[in-house]
């Protein structure tokens, strides 16, 4: 599927694995090519996202705070709970990162990237791709030929976020507020 892509959209797969390694995450998630699609908020697209005010450090944001559980620091504050002391103490006694969610489950292999290569499969037979962030691929290339696009442009990556809907980049989407319908059809007149 990768042939298809076009150099703007194989860049956005080159970004979400390099936002999920700077995250620290083993796997690329619909979040990570979210980020990676917003990374380059000049492509017409991604601008239709950050003009509604959601740019790569707010996606970022959103999408670190949604994987923390939806715990908000300031509001224990508030209450009086340090959010750093609990995380600590947690880990103090069941070992580092014992409160960080489980990840999404990764995608069976099926010829995806190869450490340190664009386009193949991971290691030990599993991709790095979470089933959602699989899903979303494969949509994006559905949008493409609904579209009847002869490639797959940036655009249809996101097309494809919003139609796989339940992954962290379609909640990070949906938590800002935006329309995916509006959404949609603005992608849609970038596309052409």
């Amino acid at each position: 599927m990768l042939e298809r892509f076009t150099t703007s959209a194989r860049q956005v797969v080159v970004r979400a694995r390099e936002e999920a390694a700077a995250l620290g995450h083993g796997h690329i998630g619909t979040e990570h090519l979210l980020l990676a699609v917003l990374a380059d908020a000049d492509e017409p697209s991604a601008a239709v996202l950050v003009d509604s005010g959601l740019d790569h450090t707010t996606a970022r944001t959103a999408a670190l705070r949604l994987l923390d559980g939806g715990m908000d620091g300031s509001a224990l504050a508030a209450i009086g709970v340090d959010l750093d002391a609990v995380r600590e103490a947690v880990e103090a006694v069941f070992g580092q990162g014992a409160l960080d969610p489980p990840a999404e489950e990764p995608a069976r292999r099926r010829g995806w990237f190869r450490p340190g290569e664009a386009g193949r499969g991971g290691r030990g037979g599993r991709s790095p791709f979470t089933a959602r962030a699989r899903k979303t691929l494969e949509l994006s290339l559905r949008e493409s030929r609904r579209l009847e696009s002869g490639r797959i442009a940036t655009g249809h990556l996101v097309l494809g976020l919003l139609r796989e809907g339940e992954g962290l980049g379609a909640r990070v989407i949906a938590d800002h507020g935006l329309d995916f319908a509006a959404v949609r059809r603005a992608v849609e007149a970038t596309l052409g």
